[in-house]
């Protein structure tokens, strides 16, 4: 099947670890909130099969991690996580510290652009995510107040 690129805007209280366990309940009801499959997220990672191929969402990210340095795909406990844009590539592509929301879908758009041929195709946001089975989030600000969390990823096989 190949891997899917995802991308997510989800409101942030302070706590990575809990905008995700938001976030997984959120997409796992709209991905299989009427699937009588799965009745739990529980029941979806049970799903061997389904662990070979991943979900192309969110839900194939297990565990926030607290590090800038990049997955190795030699670790395997790597795979499965989420970690912090580094703040000089968050600088880069943005231009501050402190990314809107719109800033953020600004950026995601840009790259999704060159994918289709419309821009140079390297550079990009989306291209800092350089490993499968893994995501980055950035801290996302409504005026001083970090409000979101930019997440972005790729997953699947």
């Amino acid at each position: 099947m190949g891997a899917s690129g995802w991308d997510y805007v989800t409101p942030f209280d302070g706590s990575v670890e809990r905008a995700l366990e938001r976030l997984h309940e959120q997409v796992f009801q709209e991905d299989h909130g009427d699937d009588d499959a799965y009745k739990t997220l529980e029941d979806l990672y049970a799903d061997e099969e389904l662990g070979e191929e991943g979900t192309h969402s969110i839900l194939d990210i297990e565990r926030v991690v607290h590090t800038t340095k990049p997955p190795s795909g030699d670790r395997a406990e790597d795979f499965g996580t989420l970690r912090p844009l580094a703040p000089d590539r968050t600088a880069h592509h943005f231009g501050t510290g402190r990314p809107t929301p719109e800033q953020f879908q600004a950026r995601l758009d840009e790259g999704y652009g060159a994918i289709g041929g419309q821009t140079d195709p390297k550079g990009h946001l989306i291209d800092e995510c350089q490993m499968r089975w893994t995501g980055l989030y950035v801290v996302l600000y409504t005026g001083d107040e970090p409000t979101h969390l930019g997440i972005f990823g790729c997953s699947g096989d």
